[in-house]
């Protein structure tokens, strides 16, 4: 190399079972075209795996890495010491229990290597003690489960987040914009740019830009007045807020709100209220192994009892078989 075609990095990613393989994806092959449009290789990986066999993907296809815990162990002192960590994981996350990836996380960590979480990443990255105080993003549907059970980490439903020596970012595409934003950091916009053109995206996102879709395209809702109502009602899911709170907060009646969500979302504001409620109680329960009852605190409910019986009549089962079920199929 000349004294210009310096490597940048060298990355290990190393995968956790059921990882998710679009952001794998679209975490490696901006690197590769990087590479590409330079002309040298400023980018370096492997892959790796606790104990060096290949990794089944959440998708079911099988892939082989290079390199073992151990191995990965021995390369930390010598040469071959990457300057990033990479954690690709995805489903069942919250059941991945590996004491040794979790130290090995942080003495790496502690020897000034930078540490990555792909889509649920972030989970092991907290496991490991590495998220404390610290901003993270996690993919939108595991974010309750999360926040929850990492109280002291400060995660947000934004694409990616970059804090200090850690990246994380919500999976799927986002992967493509975290590492666009590292390239840009390394070089310039104008080898973003190269990359983008290669990869037929026309942008990189910020940060904060929307996981999800917008409320208007998700619901295919065109009042703003409901909108707003339903933003409302997401933001304060452990202490609802009362319908007259609302209307005055909008401007409208209770009268005006009701005639309103049974013309745009088929039912009462009470019901619909009580169904996203319901639905983050359930993302909870699949997700954390909070007792039932903080459960029902953490969404609003008044007493394990009324948080039950509403959980039935929504979903046709209680939240204990919910759990039940959950553990069957981690299981399978």
């Amino acid at each position: 190399m000349t004294p210009k075609q310096t490597l940048k990095r060298s990355i290990v990613f190393f995968l956790v079972p059921d990882f998710t393989m679009i952001a794998f994806a679209t975490a490696l092959e901006p690197l590769r075209s990087a590479n590409r449009m330079l002309g040298y290789e400023a980018y370096r990986w492997r892959l790796a795996s606790a104990d060096g066999r290949p990794v089944r993907g959440s998708n079911g296809v099988e892939c082989a890495v290079d390199t073992s815990l151990e191995d990965e162990r021995r390369k930390m002192a010598g040469p071959e010491r990457p300057s990033m960590v990479i954690v690709c994981s995805g489903l069942n996350v919250e059941k991945y229990q590996q004491k040794s990836v979790f130290a090995w996380l942080r003495e790496e960590y502690n020897r000034g290597v930078a540490i990555g979480g792909l889509c649920t990443g972030a989970h092991v990255l907290a496991q490991a003690g590495l998220l404390s105080n610290r901003r993270c993003a996690i993919h939108w549907e595991n974010l309750p489960g999360f926040a929850e059970a990492f109280p002291k980490a400060n995660v947000y439903a934004d694409l990616f987040e970059v804090d200090a020596n850690v990246y994380t970012c919500a999976g799927g595409t986002a992967a493509l914009d975290m590492m666009l934003k590292l390239i840009g950091d390394d070089f310039d916009d104008n080898l973003v740019n190269r990359v983008c053109e290669q990869v037929l995206t026309d942008r990189v996102r910020s940060p904060t830009d929307r996981q999800r879709l917008p409320l208007r395209a998700r619901l295919g809702v065109q009042n703003s007045k409901v909108l707003t109502i339903i933003e409302l009602m997401e933001a304060n899911l452990a202490e609802p807020l009362s319908l007259i709170e609302i209307a005055d907060h909008v401007g409208l009646s209770r009268r005006q709100i009701e005639r309103l969500f049974r013309q745009e979302m088929g039912r009462s504001p009470a019901r619909y209220y009580l169904e996203i409620r319901l639905d983050r109680a359930r993302h909870l329960l699949i997700q954390s192994s909070l007792p039932v009852v903080e459960v029902a605190v953490a969404c609003g409910f008044v007493s394990a009892s009324h948080f039950s019986k509403c959980y039935r009549e929504l979903y046709a089962r209680s939240p204990q078989q919910e759990r039940v079920d959950r553990k069957q199929l981690m299981a399978a």
